[in-house]
């Protein structure tokens, strides 16, 4: 009789056990719940770029546009060498699926001019970051160190300001001496070493030069570009004074997904106190960055 007394005591102790392990499993319950959603957020992964490749950078420019852009090439006699001069050189490089590039240095009886063509395709090795958004980052550091400088206020007023000169009062007493305009087509046959002090951000030189006037030098400020790909900007510097020709570098760089395209033009004159032309520089690396973007696009 007294071992039935244990019984219930027993059976005590086993309920208070199954109770514990009940509440221990309900407990591990919500935390189950919790790991599919963080597992979820972890795979969704940036989507790649839309290019995998590059094109082959010595052929991407056509001769018509290399004898535009290096206008010594036509006048090489020697036909090897003038195919020479077409093919350009590659730049070095160790993954021609990630940067390629491709250099052109060219003289004639007026200048020496140099062309250099560069691609780089982008790629995230974040999951969290896509290609574009890693191409964007790497295109506007570049922006970044080009200083461009900020739009200029007056350039709205340029047009109010050419009509102002039209009307007879001002021409006749202000427009040479505040009208940048009127001085740089005035001078326009006469030599260009006069020019490069008078305005010296034009850089215009010659019987082109006439036609630059004070409302087009301030559209050919360096620049952001809105017409070209995703995103470019367009930089013009003229270095060199005094006893040594005047080296103009206008580059242009834009980004199509997760590619940068990067030009490089410039021209050194010949003869001392040359000045390269800003517009026409400017308008022939355009023109080939357009050709660029639209054969990517293609």
């Amino acid at each position: 009789m007294q071992r039935k007394a244990y019984v219930p005591g027993t059976a005590a102790l086993l309920a208070a056990l199954l109770a514990g392990c009940t509440s221990g499993s309900g407990g591990g319950g919500p935390t189950d719940d919790a790991n599919p959603g963080t597992t979820s957020a972890a795979t969704a992964e940036a989507q790649p770029g839309k290019y995998r490749t590059l094109p082959e950078p010595c052929g991407a420019v056509g001769h018509d546009t290399l004898d535009s852009l290096l206008p010594g090439i036509p006048q090489i006699a020697d036909a090897d060498l003038r195919d020479k001069a077409y093919r350009g050189e590659a730049a070095l490089t160790y993954d021609t699926d990630r940067k390629v590039g491709c250099h052109w240095k060219v003289e004639s009886t007026a200048a020496t001019d140099r062309l250099s063509v560069d691609f780089e395709r982008v790629v995230s090795y974040d999951n969290t970051v896509s290609d574009d958004d890693q191409a964007q980052t790497l295109f506007q550091r570049m922006e970044t160190a080009a200083d461009l400088p900020e739009p200029s206020p007056s350039a709205p007023s340029a047009s109010s300001a050419s009509s102002a000169s039209s009307t007879p009062p001002a021409s006749s007493t202000s427009s040479a001496s505040a009208t940048p305009s009127a001085t740089a087509s005035g001078k326009a046959s006469s030599p260009s070493s006069s020019d490069p002090s008078a305005n010296p951000s034009s850089g215009t030189s010659g019987s082109s030069s006439g036609s630059a006037s004070g409302s087009a030098s301030a559209d050919l400020q360096p620049r952001a570009l809105s017409d070209l790909g995703d995103e470019a900007y367009l930089d013009d510097q003229l270095g060199g004074s005094g006893s040594t020709a005047e080296q103009r570098t206008v580059t242009v760089v834009f980004r199509t997904s997760n590619v940068v395209v990067t030009i490089q033009y410039e021209e050194q004159p010949m003869a001392v106190g040359v000045v390269p032309d800003s517009k026409e520089m400017q308008d022939r690396a355009r023109n080939l960055a357009s050709q660029l973007a639209d054969a990517l696009n293609g």
